[in-house]
């Protein structure tokens, strides 16, 4: 029970850390501030695809109402005020300013891949056709999808069954529950789909739960504090909700940031993280394994590594195959695979530990065992390299600073 309550506390003291290294607090404000620029062009481009619909006119209006009652806090309703009366002014720009704020929300979901791909460590974002292709399906078919996904559930609410006098008993109260599983949804597919890397989807899905439920929270939260402590309208008066709002959304980005580390941290294997290995280890690792294939004429793989026994994270799997590239000890081929670039019979280990930024570990820091044909011979030569250092170097530094005379 101890070792489990140790492994989720440092679990979550690992996610708060990351959280910090990966300058969450400052991505946030970079995508407020990118936020505050691209609403209007998401509003006016969502708003545009619906209308383009009879099916759907005046659903757009109907979503946004929705959203702004039930994911913003009391101080939203001026705002929304203020963005309909943008977005009635955008509607009527041309097509090449309609082109433009396309291009405004474009810039708002590459920061927020780019975001994501530092927490995911994706060393190679999207680019060209692929890159294209998602940001546009999510401004062209995400808001016919939500549309759709909006009419149908006020269908569903307006059914007997659901409102009438007849209405199945607790109907009301789970209809009452459509915001939050609004959110999982939109947070599942946010953390699946946005990052460049294979997502496992019960790990989005967790990390949506847990983004929603901190997003309710902060929420209710946050009206609490609006209704409680007025002083901001004696400062800011009729500006006061405009600096509220960017607070929310600053609030709302740290959320989706932390969940991201959350799905992230999820997918890392348990024992690695609770006993990280040294990276000079994993480096003569993934060597062995390289030349292993070599022998059979074979590449080596991600997959291949879990297959032997070593679940290694996927960031550090890149890392050490990127230092390998640029020392030219390994190259890429078809299909993500690896192999050798050069005849290892020439290549010492005292020149890789020489040209390798990761130092090997002392000898108490040395795990107890490692399944590798290697390390026996690893730590008797640590072990003789100590002896001989400390034998070097043992003398007193009063003795040892004079020097001889």
């Amino acid at each position: 029970m101890q070792r489990h309550l140790r492994d989720w506390l440092g679990f979550w003291l690992s996610l708060y850390q990351r959280f910090m290294e990966n300058r969450g607090a400052g991505n946030a404000a970079a995508l407020t501030y990118t936020t505050l620029f691209a609403v209007v062009p998401m509003m006016t481009v969502t708003f545009a695809m619906l209308s383009a619909i009879p099916a759907f006119q005046g659903v757009g209006e109907e979503i946004q109402a929705f959203i702004f009652r039930n994911f913003v806090p009391s101080t939203g309703e001026t705002v929304q005020e203020y963005l309909r009366e943008f977005t009635t002014q955008a509607r009527q720009l041309t097509w090449f300013g309609v082109g433009l704020l396309a291009v405004t929300a474009f810039l708002m979901l590459v920061t927020i891949e780019k975001t994501f791909n530092v927490i995911w460590r994706v060393r190679q974002p999207r680019r060209g056709m692929s890159s294209f292709l998602l940001y546009w399906a999510i401004l062209s078919l995400g808001p016919l999808l939500l549309g759709a996904g909006f009419a149908v559930s006020t269908y569903i609410a307006s059914l007997a069954l659901i409102s009438g006098p007849d209405a199945v008993l607790g109907a009301k109260t789970l209809l009452g529950f459509a915001p939050l599983l609004s959110s999982i949804a939109a947070f599942t597919l946010l953390y699946a789909a946005v990052p460049n890397t294979r997502v496992p989807l019960p790990h989005a899905l967790l990390g949506g739960l847990f983004a929603a439920i901190l997003f309710e929270v902060a929420k209710a939260l946050f009206g609490l504090y609006v209704r409680l402590f007025p002083g901001y309208h004696l400062i800011y008066g009729a500006f006061a909700t405009v600096p509220l709002f960017l607070v929310w959304i600053y609030l709302s980005w740290l959320i989706v940031l932390l969940g991201a580390e959350l799905v992230y941290g999820l997918s890392q294997p348990r024992h690695w993280r609770r006993e990280p290995i040294a990276k000079a280890l994993i480096l003569l690792v993934i060597l062995r394994l390289l030349l292993k294939r070599q022998q059979k004429g074979e590449a080596l793989h991600y997959g291949d590594l879990q297959r032997a026994g070593w679940r290694l994270p996927e960031d550090q799997w890149a890392e050490v195959l990127s230092f390998l590239e640029r020392e030219r000890l390994a190259c890429k081929v078809g299909n993500a695979g690896w192999v050798l670039c050069r005849d290892l019979h020439n290549f010492t280990l005292h020149q890789l530990l020489e040209l390798s930024p990761w130092p090997l570990p002392n000898v108490s820091q040395l795990p107890a065992q490692l399944d590798e044909p290697w390390y026996p011979s690893l730590c008797k030569g640590l072990e003789h390299l100590q002896n001989e250092r400390e034998e070097q170097f043992g003398i007193s530094l009063a003795l040892w600073l004079p020097g001889k005379e």
